[in-house]
């Protein structure tokens, strides 16, 4: 057994599933994983197992659960979900760790593992370890452990009762799942806490007839958008394919990206918790950090990732971060990992408690000109070099550069509006990811034409050579 190396990513497995998780790859993973966090004392490792709805799925759980069994590990198999139903799973459990089978946002044909180590993510050196024990075969001899079959998603339901309260709440709103893991119960959340969505696609299809399931392309919002603007609704929600991300649009059919949807959370959190430390990440609108620190909070940048981000949390304390990716992390009054549906009753809650459009709500941000995030393929073997490459060219200019995750670029301004421009490394695909912001349109193109040329030429070097 080979695998391909670049299927072992920075804080997840990921890969084709028919051409690079193979029955016999997946079972390995399972039996090195299980080997990885079993216990030195001999006491037996608890894992919680879920997968998402994709055709693939089915299969990989098999394979993956049988290697775990070789492991000598206890499965608490919790059937087909979204991902945050795993990580409360596991903290409901009190499992030694947990897997999630699921390609997330990614095309239907993917797949892949999310995994935990006890409570905390198992990421970066991790994985490149479980790399190396696959290749090696060193996961010792075979034992015999267990699956045991628990359903988790009542106590989901019962623990979001306790969180929420929407007692005589009328909130007109459309939920868009994309035919991913988290609408059935999403729906049985919301139905519980006397919420009546208009549904968008909630059943579950792996094959992702509607549209792609990532709220941060535009295009997929079509369908929500079309919708919202039928019924005249507050705001429509989308999540992508295993349910950690959440996108919005307001009233009129305006995408609320992440780093907006930052401004209103860290608002209302420090409200009650002045003072509080709040991350975003390196994609995120300046606007964000400068309002924070204007309503009393700590703002933190911060890497692109879902485990990263979760790590950092940790070691600051801090109570809320997000992802402009729509990655969102509550660590007030829940665990402190990203959950689609946790997020989008938070917001749900803001609505409630406040008449206003969420466009009048955040009328007071300065206005500035941004770009979506912006995608060019890169092959995974050079695309950190073209990042490097990137970083050396503007510090040898003179400029500020921001690189603890890719190159955040600080372009010299008259104003006080922010200017700067990101390049960084996608840790999910041959992708490098660029966002833009500037006080002016003219100044928005000037410098993403300028950026974009560099990348471009650096590119087609590392290519080319």
């Amino acid at each position: 057994m080979t695998a391909d190396p670049h299927i072992f990513r920075e804080y997840d497995i990921r890969g084709i599933a028919d051409r690079d998780l193979s029955n016999e790859i997946a079972e390995s993973i399972g039996r090195g994983f299980g080997s990885m966090l079993t216990p030195k004392d001999g006491r037996p490792l608890r894992l919680a197992v879920g997968r998402d709805c994709r055709l693939s799925s089915p299969r990989l759980h098999e394979a993956l659960v049988r290697g775990l069994v070789k492991a000598g590990v206890h499965v608490l198999d919790i059937g087909v979900g979204p991902t945050p139903l795993l990580y409360f799973a596991v903290h409901h459990l009190n499992a030694g760790g947990g897997i999630q089978i699921t390609g997330s946002h990614n095309p239907a044909d993917e797949n892949g593992f999310k995994m935990m180590k006890g409570k905390a993510s198992f990421f970066g050196p991790d994985i490149q370890n479980l790399k190396d024990v696959l290749a090696n075969k060193t996961w010792g001899a075979e034992a015999a452990g267990k699956v045991e079959s628990i359903d988790v998603q009542n106590a989901y339901v019962a623990a979001m009762k306790e969180h929420f309260d929407f007692t005589g709440t009328s909130l007109n709103f459309v939920l868009d799942a994309g035919n991913g893991a988290g609408g059935p119960l999403a729906l049985e959340v919301m139905k519980a806490l006397g919420l009546s969505p208009d549904p968008l696609f909630c059943n579950m299809d792996g094959n992702f007839p509607n549209h792609h399931p990532d709220p941060t392309v535009p295009k997929n919002l079509d369908a929500l958008i079309a919708r919202v603007r039928e019924l005249g609704a507050r705001v429509g929600l989308a999540f992508d394919g295993d349910a950690d991300r959440l996108g919005a649009v307001d009233a009129s059919g305006n995408i609320i990206w992440g780093d907006k949807l930052m401004i209103l959370f860290s608002r209302a959190l420090l409200a009650d918790r002045p003072g509080a430390t709040i991350l975003g990440e390196v994609k995120c609108s300046q606007t964000l950090y400068d309002d924070i620190k204007k309503h009393g909070g700590e703002p933190v940048i911060w890497k692109t990732g879902h485990s990263l981000i979760k790590t950092k949390m940790k070691e600051t304390g801090a109570l809320l971060a997000g992802e402009m990716s729509g990655h969102l992390f509550f660590a007030d009054r829940y665990f402190g990992y990203d959950d689609a549906m946790y997020a989008a009753l938070r917001l749900l809650e803001i609505l409630a408690k406040d008449p206003r459009s969420l466009a009048d709500m955040l009328a007071d941000v300065p206005k500035t000109f941004t770009t979506p995030e912006l995608r060019v393929d890169c092959p995974d073997a050079v695309k950190f070099k073209v990042v490097k490459a990137v970083t050396d060219h503007y510090e040898a200019k003179g400029y500020e550069v921001l690189d603890i995750d890719g190159a955040r670029v600080k372009f010299p301004t008259t104003g006080s509006a922010p200017k700067w421009g990101l390049v960084r490394a996608s840790n999910t695909g041959p992708i490098l990811v660029m966002r833009f912001e500037a006080g002016t349109e003219a100044e928005l193109q000037a410098i993403r034409s300028e950026v974009e040329g560099v990348v471009a030429d650096e590119r087609a070097k590392f290519v080319s050579g």
